[in-house]
């Protein structure tokens, strides 16, 4: 890793230690980078990393504490078995946007937040899968996460959604800021082939419990 030399992580909450955490340098700003089916939740003034294909990630926080966090999750809903309480490496549940909207705002209120004060923005959804034209798990993350929110009564103060392109977020969970960058270049196609590569993974290992994909 990276590290700025002088730099030493506040402990994180409990249940998110296995998060790679680093200096930005750019940002000048401690940061914690998830994956797909990762979430991590912050009270320590951290900028929270992801790249979106079609995944969708939420960023939620509790607007008067200055806690909050992200989740990134690749499919729309996982029926049965039982929820995971505490993730050790990314797991096959959150991948799942209904697991990891539960998981994030569980997390979010175990910190002390309440629903009524949660601030939520959503991103992602592109539909970047070349090969699966049939199949838009973009639209689908993106459907979900609406209806999800919707029914659970939480408002949604941002999003950036759908369309063709991946996107890199950055979010500030005590201030609630964003920033969004859209990657709109087609000669790269490393998000495209790294999200063929988990769904391939998900395929073989369909079973709860943690599943360390790469």
């Amino acid at each position: 890793m990276n590290l700025h030399s002088s730099f030493k992580p506040l402990p994180s909450i409990k249940g998110f230690e296995h998060i790679n955490r680093y200096w930005d340098k750019r940002m000048g700003a401690p940061a914690a980078k998830i994956l797909p089916g990762e979430c991590y939740v912050s009270n320590s003034g951290e900028m929270i990393v992801t790249v979106l294909g079609s995944c969708v990630a939420a960023c939620i926080r509790d607007s008067a504490i200055g806690v909050g966090g992200m989740n990134h999750f690749m499919l729309p809903v996982k029926i049965g078995q039982k929820m995971i309480s505490r993730p050790s490496v990314v797991n096959a549940e959150l991948c799942y946007g209904n697991w990891a909207m539960e998981y994030l705002i569980n997390a979010i209120i175990k910190q002390g937040g309440r629903r009524d004060r949660m601030e939520v923005k959503i991103f992602g959804g592109g539909r970047v899968l070349s090969s699966m034209t049939n199949m838009d798990i973009g639209g689908r993350n993106v459907e979900f996460v609406l209806d999800y929110l919707q029914k659970d009564g939480l408002n949604v103060a941002a999003q950036d959604l759908g369309s063709d392109y991946p996107r890199k977020v950055l979010y500030f969970p005590d201030t609630g800021a964003v920033k969004l960058k859209k990657l709109r270049t087609r000669n790269n196609d490393t998000i495209e082939q790294r999200e063929k590569a988990y769904l391939a993974a998900m395929v073989k290992k369909p079973t709860s419990g943690a599943v360390e994909l790469f």
